[in-house]
């Protein structure tokens, strides 16, 4: 067994070495649909201890769950950096009876602006921009004649920081792009799916509803942008770049975008449900076909940056682990951007990635989309937690707040967390297609 186990960290070195290699030599990207070939899900199961505190966490989880007709739950803790928590209540997919257990992965909605805001702080501290440089105009990061064609000059003063903390100047008093799918093909004369490319144009052709930097007005399309400004100056896909240099660090292998549809969803992606039937709606990429808002209603992957992150609980919680300003467990940001990102001290900024913080130490992020809701929060006594649901519920984006104060409850609960650490049972299986390696999926 121990001469097994040398022989996989061997081979598994030598994958990413050559992988790395063929990216810095070549200047490509690699293929998406061969890299989700290439590793698998991690293996990682419900894990818990037995006491009467954790008990009675289960219970008020439970009961919770039942409450609000969720069909499956999952639920992460860690305690100074340590993985305490790991847990999945209900249905992950209730047609197949399979039950939810702490791999399962969720989309992630939102929070996946957390995940660009943390590359974006990144490469800042590497001077690859400054967060105050423009990004539209002849001097802008985006410099590229597609986006050279802007209505209002004021697109030239729009800065990282802007776009970072919604003020870029775009409202959604005519609807929010990123859901326009059909309106912005008919307005720009192109076809089904509407590229990323194509949406920015669009908001382009626009005029500012407001001057950039004087208001905050909540704007997907602002964190798309960043993901452009990502690849732009890495010249690696958004996705390649934060698994290489963000996820796969970490030892976070079970963090990806997902998809829109149901038949290409991961193996370990639950299943995703509403409260009641809210009817059909146009495919995001059909002008005939009708479809569930889950499935299909909605561009996921082009949403990616702002909100196409799909991760089990534990996998995400291990990335706040290292941004939450603990001494626990090293940071992957420096104090100064971690403060940046969470407004501390300054009542006049916004948070970045977060969606807001108090004077408490509390940081946290919410996520929804039709069929799901996620909340992630980082509190002061160096417990961070994670709550992740299938389901839409009555109260919709409202349920944040019922969720906030259930977990609140029922952490409260555990008086004396346990020292071992869940983390360390998550498992790692890289697969190669016979038909190709790593380095031969890579393209121009």
């Amino acid at each position: 067994m121990k001469i097994k186990f040398i022989l996989f960290q061997i081979l598994l070195v030598l994958v990413f070495f050559f992988w790395e290699i063929g990216l810095s030599l070549s200047d490509r990207v690699i293929n998406e649909t061969d890299a989700r070939n290439s590793i698998t899900e991690v293996d990682f199961a419900d894990a818990g201890y037995d006491s009467p505190e954790i008990e009675k966490m289960d219970r008020i989880i439970s009961t919770f769950q039942k409450k609000w007709g969720i069909k499956g739950i999952s639920v992460a803790v860690t305690k100074d950096g340590r993985l305490v928590y790991a847990k999945g209540f209900g249905y992950a997919d209730e047609k197949n009876g399979e039950l939810v257990d702490a791999h399962n992965q969720f989309r992630l909605a939102s929070v996946s602006k957390l995940v660009t805001a943390i590359a974006i702080m990144q490469l800042n501290e590497q001077e690859r921009f400054d967060l105050d440089d423009p990004v539209f105009g002849p001097d802008g990061i985006l410099n590229d004649s597609i986006y050279r064609n802007y209505s209002d000059p004021d697109v030239e003063d729009i800065t990282v920081r802007h776009l970072l903390t919604h003020t870029s100047g775009w409202s959604r008093k005519s609807g929010d792009p990123m859901f326009q799918p059909h309106l912005i093909a008919r307005k720009m004369k192109t076809g089904l799916p509407v590229t990323n490319e194509t949406t920015i144009q669009y908001v382009l052709k626009r005029k500012l509803n407001y001057t950039p930097g004087s208001k905050y007005s909540y704007s997907n399309v602002g964190y798309v942008i960043l993901g452009k400004v990502i690849e732009k100056v890495t010249k690696m896909a958004y996705e390649d770049y934060v698994k290489l240099n963000i996820l796969y660090p970490l030892n976070i292998w079970d963090m990806k975008l997902g998809s829109s549809f149901y038949e290409d969803k991961t193996i370990n992606e639950v299943s995703y449900y509403e409260n009641r039937s809210y009817g059909k709606v146009l495919a995001y990429n059909s002008n005939h076909n009708y479809v569930s808002r889950i499935y299909g209603g909605t561009d996921i992957e082009s949403l990616g940056p702002a909100g196409g992150w799909i991760s089990s609980p534990a996998g995400l919680l291990k990335l706040v682990t290292a941004i939450d300003g603990f001494d626990t467990k090293p940071d992957i940001l420096k104090p100064e951007s971690i403060r940046i990102m969470t407004a501390q001290d300054d009542d006049d900024s916004q948070p970045i990635g977060w969606k807001g913080s108090d004077s408490y130490g509390t940081w946290w992020r919410t996520g929804t989309l039709t069929g799901m809701s996620v909340l992630v929060a980082r509190q002061r006594n160096g417990i961070n937690w994670i709550v992740a649901m299938n389901s839409t519920t009555v109260k919709k984006s409202h349920i944040h707040s019922e969720t906030f104060r259930m977990i609140s409850g029922a952490i409260a609960q555990v008086k004396s967390w346990p020292r071992y650490d869940l983390f360390n049972n998550l498992s790692l299986t890289v697969r190669i297609d016979d038909s190709r390696s790593m380095t031969d999926n890579l393209q121009h």
